[in-house]
């Protein structure tokens, strides 16, 4: 229809986030916004409390009749009611496979990508006792608890028989309702299948879905993750203050927000044909998500994050690290005292451009270590090398533990960052240069912020209308910041510090431009969003722009509010912490224009 709108909800842990979206001048553009406090806990204990102030000031705004206590105004007509939730912690799992480095994760992608968060990994190489993994079950007070391992056929089933005797013993309680029976969704071995549904109690509700392992060199998540969903409306939905009443109002299933993250996520890598990696980092948590190769990935790391994971992400990644991106001298007693204030009020902002420098470089350590653990668990399954492991097993065991990654930062297209450090940077340039210095892509790749978190509602807009989603991404959620064209290849060589290594001819707007840039610099050719321009990158002494050492590169690139950004820091540089000191990131910063000349002086850093 001409005049259809989509009014969206993202239900968040604090905040109630609401759009409107409608046709302008023939395309779908998000018109109005408004938010709210989540009030899913005491003393409002309902969820659509929140909802309805974060629609009340688009209706403020707009004139329009919207939300009802019944549901849709009268008045909405053409109007479809969309929504994501991560309301309450989201979506919570335990899991449990037969060796945690095969179906366990297996069955943590297959949770992850549907949305949830894991509480807990249980498995038979667990080096936890008994009795704490007991005790580890009475506390966790899941949504569901997901049950793998094994290959169909295999010999090893007595593995479910004794998780489901430790689930009868102690009963785990889910955090929402008293009354209604634990999901438990079981897809493993399919021979153990008729044992796990004798051995389980009547208390828990079971679903058996077709094995995640299927085979050795085979994984089957669809079925799992789609049950998942299922049991999180039917479920976990049902019992939430607040949200039958939203169950009941919207037009469309409800889906958890990193769920429609991915599915926003996929459908714009499937359109362009490319590669994509996101990151989400907030206060406590940092989601990271990849499309690689069609297939999505996702992965929460629980204690990184910007203001209540702050001193982890310290003790994680060290003073040194955090140190080595701070472009003014400071010693590690007054950094660790910062982050110490950070603890003290997390939800604080920084006051001083000292203590954003400071929030910056503890951001790129949050990423940088998220990125690991998502690496970590997006593997591509065993291939030829499982082959001769075969013919040594005596029983289709699971044992294999190394396996490809999937992730070559060589063959991202697109790198996305949203939260408030991306989001709300005071320069976009700062974004860029966190997202270059926590992901270090390599070659080509086009750098984006969310800018107010606008993908979940997006995702669930896909669901009805993919079009629309992916047009008020571009045009309304995206923050462009520009291409991005790292050299890498070469080893760190404090000769080559100052010397050419990669020559561009640049034609855009403004005319033909060329030159040089030295190894270990940064350049920035200016191109806005609006425009584009060829570029021609010759690399010299071995480096590689992603054609190959020494191979020139050209195409035709878009522009961003930060320009196109040439960094010849090679990818070794950065990582070598003798050699990071706060001259050269000053250096590298202001080349960016993430920060200036007269602010770093302020600092006591600059030249």
């Amino acid at each position: 229809m001409d005049n259809q709108r989509y009014l969206i909800v993202d239900v968040g842990s604090t905040t109630t986030k609401a759009i409107l979206i409608e046709q302008v001048d023939g395309e779908y553009r998000m018109t109005f916004r408004g938010e709210s406090g989540t009030t899913v806990e005491a003393p409002n204990e309902d969820v659509m409390i929140g909802i309805r102030r974060a629609v009340g000031e688009i209706a403020r705004l707009s004139g329009y009749s919207l939300l009802d206590d019944s549901g849709l105004h009268a008045e909405a007509v053409s109007t479809e009611f969309l929504a994501t939730s991560s309301a309450g912690g989201g979506l919570q799992v335990l899991v449990c496979g037969l060796a945690k480095a095969v179906t366990g994760e297996s069955a943590q992608r297959a949770a992850l990508g549907a949305g949830a968060i894991i509480l807990d990994v249980f498995s038979t190489d667990d080096e936890r006792p008994v009795f704490r993994r007991m005790e580890a079950l009475r506390r966790a007070r899941p949504d569901m608890v997901l049950l793998a391992g094994g290959v169909d056929g295999g010999k090893s089933v007595n593995f479910a028989v004794e998780f489901c005797d430790m689930l009868n013993s102690s009963k785990p309680q889910p955090r929402f309702g008293k009354t209604y029976r634990m999901p438990v969704i079981y897809a493993g071995n399919n021979l153990a299948a008729p044992l796990v549904q004798d051995t389980l109690d009547d208390v828990f509700d079971l679903s058996v879905m077709p094995n995640l392992r299927p085979g050795f060199e085979e994984e089957n998540l669809g079925p799992t993750r789609d049950r998942i969903h299922e049991l999180f409306l039917s479920h976990v939905m049902e019992q939430a203050p607040g949200y039958f009443a939203l169950k009941r109002q919207t037009t469309g299933p409800i889906l958890p927000t990193p769920l429609a993250v991915g599915r926003i996520m996929t459908h714009l890598a499937e359109r362009d044909e490319t590669n994509i990696l996101g990151a989400d980092i907030g206060g406590a948590t940092t989601d990271v998500f990849s499309v690689i190769g069609g297939t999505f990935n996702r992965t929460v790391s629980a204690n990184l994050g910007m203001s209540y994971s702050s001193g982890n992400v310290l003790v994680s990644a060290g003073v040194a690290n955090i140190l080595r991106w701070l472009p003014f001298p400071c010693d590690e007693t007054q950094l660790e005292n910062a982050i110490a204030n950070k603890l003290i009020h997390p939800t604080s902002v920084p006051e001083t451009l000292r203590d954003l420098a400071i929030e910056q470089a503890l951001a790129r350590e949050a990423l940088r270590l998220s990125l690991e653990q998502h690496i970590e668990l997006a593997k591509e399954l065993p291939g030829e090398e499982l082959s001769s492991l075969k013919k040594v097993l005596s029983s289709q065991e699971e044992g294999l533990k190394s396996r490809a990654r999937t992730i070559d930062m060589g063959t991202i297209g697109l790198l996305i960052g949203s939260g408030g450090v991306l989001s709300h940077a005071p320069r976009r340039a700062q974004a860029a240069a966190i997202l270059l210095d926590a992901f270090q892509p390599k070659g080509f790749c086009f750098l984006a912020v969310d800018s107010i978190f606008m993908m979940p509602h997006l995702g669930a807009l896909t669901q009805t209308n993919s079009e629309a989603a992916l047009n008020v991404l571009e045009k309304d959620c995206f923050i462009r910041l520009g291409p991005s064209f790292s050299l890498f290849g070469l080893p760190y060589d404090p000769d080559l510090l100052g010397k050419p290594v990669l020559t561009y001819s640049f034609s855009g707007p403004a005319g033909e431009q060329q030159g040089t840039v030295a190894y270990g610099e940064i350049a920035v050719l200016p191109l806005s969003a609006e425009a584009s321009a060829k570029i021609r990158l010759q690399p010299s002494e071995g480096g590689d722009v992603g054609r190959g050492k020494n191979v020139a590169l050209q195409m035709e690139v878009s522009g961003g509010t930060v320009g196109v950004i040439l960094d010849c820091r090679g990818r070794d540089i950065v990582h070598l912490e003798s050699q990071i000191n706060w001259q050269q990131q000053a250096k590298w910063v202001e080349a960016l224009g993430a920060f200036t000349a007269a602010e770093l002086q302020a600092l006591g850093g600059g030249r």
